[in-house]
């Protein structure tokens, strides 16, 4: 598979070749054993959490499974961002800086019926080549066929229909790989969980990206506090959307520009 690159060979001009050409990417070999240990020795918990905000809240259904905003100040998220995988490339995908939009999970059973498991983007609207935002699935268990490897239509993210499903499954390519690997893809391809056939749940990371004036689907920076960004790199700060908040009244809104919410060069 062409779109399949070892991570010692992720260069920024393999991703804007690949992205273009596919809509999507995978590389393997990227994150090492003790963090997806400690990734997959957390989902339960955090699921367990979210799973009674679901029921309780009357979203119970075709929610199984999912992990919607895992990050926290004391689990494994933020030193997860920390790595800045593949910051470069996604720099050259939007031309510039890019915050957080969303950091989920997903584990997809046997027999269940997610929403993540519909023939979908990530997007509603289509802008062409202008890209608004770009997924990221880290594999925590190897994707095979039998435990629902995820459908991606090659070349779909250039194009605003939607494909009917005899076309998509009938051409969509499988993202068979090992757990550990990375796949990036344009948040205009479209694409979908495949079904487990095995009693073993398949696990994964969703996380999504978006340019700085995009609204997060959490306000990260409130939901973390304010003062807890102020000791935070740089470069944490810019990812979690420290960088672009909104202003709530006018002594926030009056500010000289390196006190400003919304900083210079968020686009």
């Amino acid at each position: 598979m062409e779109n399949k690159l070892n991570y010692s060979e992720a260069t920024t001009e393999n991703f804007n070749r690949l992205i273009y050409k596919y809509g999507w990417v995978v590389y393997e070999n990227v994150l090492d054993a003790p963090l997806l240990e400690e990734i997959n020795n957390s989902l339960e918990e955090a699921y367990l959490v979210r799973r009674h905000i679901q029921v309780m809240n009357g979203i119970g259904a075709n929610t199984d499974g999912t992990l919607h905003h895992l990050i926290d100040k004391d689990n494994f998220a933020l030193n997860f961002l920390k790595k800045m995988y593949f910051d470069e490339e996604m720099k050259c995908f939007f031309n510039g800086n890019y915050v957080l939009n969303s950091f989920g999970g997903v584990m997809v059973s046997k027999g269940s019926d997610q929403y993540v498991q519909k023939i979908h983007r990530d997007v509603r609207s289509f802008t062409g080549d202008l890209k608004m935002m770009i997924q990221m699935i880290v594999l925590l268990d190897d994707f095979t066929e039998d435990n629902g490897a995820t459908y991606l239509l090659n070349g779909s993210h250039l194009k605003d229909e939607r494909p009917d499903d005899d076309y998509f499954y009938q051409n969509a390519s499988r993202a068979i790989a090992k757990k550990g690997s990375i796949i990036l893809f344009d948040s205009h391809l479209w694409h979908a969980a495949g079904v487990n056939f095995t009693d073993i749940p398949r696990r994964a990371l969703t996380i999504g990206f978006s340019r700085p004036f995009m609204k997060q689907q959490l306000d990260y920076p409130r939901y973390l506090g304010y003062e807890y960004g102020e000791g935070l790199d740089e470069e944490l700060r810019q990812v979690l959307g420290y960088n672009a908040r909104v202003p709530a009244n006018l002594y926030e809104f009056y500010q000289p520009p390196h006190k400003r919410m919304y900083m210079p060069g968020q686009g």
